[in-house]
């Protein structure tokens, strides 16, 4: 029988064994392509567009909150009604019930307008309904969703702007009466926001026409002179208001003994206010003087000149300084000085120019 031939060596005969079949890698190792292990530097890209994006996202709402364009929930605490002047005396009671019961069924729809403050706390630009909405919500319920409120944060230049944009606000959603936009007027010159009561209404009042600015320049005269004493200034309509303005230019006691009137009933109605007013107009006073030339025929506003010096031109055309930049003798001395000076620009011949208070015109 033959023998069969022998293919692979023994041991011992010093051959080499065949080499082992090659490792198969795991699985978890052949991750992309076909087979191929990611790169470190893959990993290093991934990880450099993933801070990158997200510190594009963190920049993004930076900007977006700098910008006031970022909707924040704000503790209700710590927002400062009361940061400016408002333009709105009252809020008539059935509009605040609906409010609130609109806030009550769907939340807050519409964010606030804040200004960030220094001490932490936040100041009311405008929502004021809706806030005070929010306010009564949480003492009523005290639920824990009424104890914050949606609030845009804005960064107004200044002051002024602050005030230019609570009224466009209130004008846009719900129009003021004469004697609110008047009211506001006032209040913001006396604050130091503007320097007259014209800037104050060319500013606050832009958008509103030339005539509807000059009677709420009018209604101005009635806060000057009757605010103390009024107890519901805004039922006063556009033709009372304009009437009772005539009146208290024609009539120097009349501010006097309206408020005189209006004391003497402290518990009175609105209906009440206006007999008041209406029977105080028809009784007797003292004629205001006549007043001769070409001087001011009524007692002008204050109006700030300077910081510390605030200028009034009385009814009988003299004219009123005050302010405490007067207590301040250099001051006073230059103030002196530049009036001596007018009367050589006023008869100066070689200037051309004739006397101003001699022009008929």
């Amino acid at each position: 029988m033959a023998k069969r031939k022998r293919l692979t060596p023994t041991l011992g005969t010093g051959l080499a064994r065949p080499a082992p079949a090659p490792e198969a890698k795991s699985a978890t190792a052949l991750i992309r392509g076909l087979g191929s292990v990611r790169p470190p530097i893959a990993d290093v890209a991934h990880d450099a567009a993933s801070t990158n994006a997200l510190a594009e996202v963190a920049q993004t709402l930076t900007d977006a909150r700098t910008e006031g364009r970022l909707i924040q929930r704000l503790p209700m605490h710590l927002i400062d009604a009361d940061h400016l002047v408002r333009d709105r005396i009252s809020a008539d009671a059935e509009e605040m019930a609906v409010l609130r019961d609109s806030i009550r069924q769907r939340g807050q729809q519409t964010a606030i307008e804040v200004v960030a403050l220094e001490d932490g706390r936040f100041g009311l630009v405008s929502g004021w309904r809706r806030l005070g909405a929010l306010r009564d919500l949480l003492l009523e319920t005290k639920e824990p969703a009424f104890e914050t409120v949606l609030a845009i944060v804005r960064t107004p230049a200044d002051a002024a702007e602050s005030y230019v944009a609570m009224v466009e606000e209130n004008e846009i959603r719900v129009g003021l009466s004469f004697y609110e936009r008047a009211r506001i007027v006032a209040r913001a010159v006396d604050r130091g926001v503007f320097r007259s009561d014209r800037v104050a209404l060319t500013q606050l009042f832009a958008a509103v026409s030339r005539s509807k600015r000059s009677k709420i320049n009018q209604f101005v005269t009635i806060v000057r002179q009757l605010d103390p004493g009024l107890k519901f200034p805004t039922d006063l309509t556009e033709r009372t208001g304009l009437a009772l303005v005539q009146a208290l230019d024609a009539d120097e006691t009349l501010a006097q003994r309206l408020l005189v009137a209006l004391t003497a009933e402290p518990d009175r109605t609105a209906a009440r206010e206006a007999q008041i007013i209406a029977r105080t107009l028809t009784q007797p006073g003292h004629a205001a003087p006549a007043i001769t030339g070409e001087r001011p025929r009524k007692p002008s506003v204050p109006e700030t000149l300077c910081d510390g010096l605030v200028l009034r031109v009385e009814k009988d055309g003299a004219f009123r300084l005050t302010g405490p930049a007067l207590d301040n003798h250099s001051f006073v001395s230059r103030l002196l000085t530049a009036l001596r000076d007018l009367n050589d620009f006023r008869t100066d011949p070689e200037l051309g120019i004739s006397d101003p208070l001699d022009d008929p015109s």
